[in-house]
Formats: C-alpha cells, structure tokens, sequence
C-alpha cells in the first residue's frame, strides 16, 4: 500500500512539475483582438465607444443589479467608469488614457475581482471607403499565474468570444 502512495505521489510531483515548466515557457504578455467593418463612418463609431459603452458592451447585461459609477471627465480622457457585480462580470475600473477623434481610445482596464489583472484596451477606427474596420484589442502582462491557467483555458477563445459579441452590438448601433 505505501509503494502505490509513493508511486501516486512521485507521479502527481512529476505532473506538477511538467505544469509548471510548461507554464515558465509561456510568453510574458498577452494580446486578444478582434474586428469588424461597420458600414458607418469613424466619426459615428467612435461616440459609441468614447461615451456610450453600456448601450452595445456585452458584459453590461449579465448582472442587472451590477452596481456602477462613472467619474473624471464626462467623457473622452479622464472618464472613469467602475463596476462592481457578480462572479459573471466581477468588479473593476476603467480609464480613458487616450480619446483620439475619431481614430483611436486607449483604456487603462483594472480587474479586481474575481482575478485582479492590470491591463490596456485599444479601440481603433480605419476608414475603409465608406465602411470602417473597428478594432478591440486588449494586452497586457501575464503573470506567472495567469501562465498556469493559459495552459488549461483558451484565454483568447473565451474573451474574442465576448469582443465579437461586442462588435457586432456595436456595429447594430452604429448602423442605425
């Protein structure tokens, strides 16, 4: 009986370790992006993204009750927007670092529950003749940690996911 314990134990120290050098092979930042051509141009998307976030942003509606504040700046740089909800949507703080019209907004995106994570979201507007291509990139670092469960989800799958669902509510109002 203790040979098998030692048997599970030395395999369960080895499975350990494979985890974690896989993991300390991981890069050390992270990027997700999506896009789509909305057939409106820039100067039309890019209020939507500056100003208007609850109307299209797909992590407004998983918690009715989700609590919110907005401060700094009414809108451009300087706006403040935090959330404080359920597990689906957690808690956190955004900040517009950059409100470039009608081509680019740069956010500074704090997570702090239910995984704290410090990282930027880039909106970018790209005329393309009488369309726009809007793009919604998120990067930042990659803790240790955040290497470890890299490794057992697909990080870009889950939050493209959510970037897609975003875009296209985007794109719905934008073409109104």
């Amino acid at each position: 009986m203790l040979e098998i314990i030692a048997v599970i134990a030395v395999l369960l120290a080895i499975a350990i370790a494979v985890i974690l050098i896989l993991a300390a092979t991981k890069p050390d930042r992270f990027s997700i992006e999506r896009t789509t051509i909305v057939n409106a141009p820039p100067e039309a998307i890019f209020p939507l993204i500056d100003d208007q976030w609850s109307a299209w942003s797909p992590y407004e509606h998983r918690d009715p009750a989700m609590k919110r504040d907005y401060s700094g700046a009414a809108r451009g740089k300087g706006a403040v927007y935090s959330w404080d909800g359920n597990n689906k949507v957690g808690s956190g703080r955004m900040e517009i670092l950059e409100s470039s019209a009608p081509a680019k907004i740069v956010i500074k995106l704090d997570f702090f529950k239910p995984f704290e994570g410090h990282n930027t979201a880039e909106f970018t507007m790209l005329p393309q003749g009488n369309a726009t291509s809007v793009g919604w990139r998120m990067h930042g670092p990659l803790p240790f940690m955040g290497k470890v469960m890299h490794l057992f989800m697909n990080m870009d799958k889950m939050v493209g996911k959510d970037f897609e669902s975003g875009l296209a509510s985007l794109k719905r109002l934008a073409e109104k």
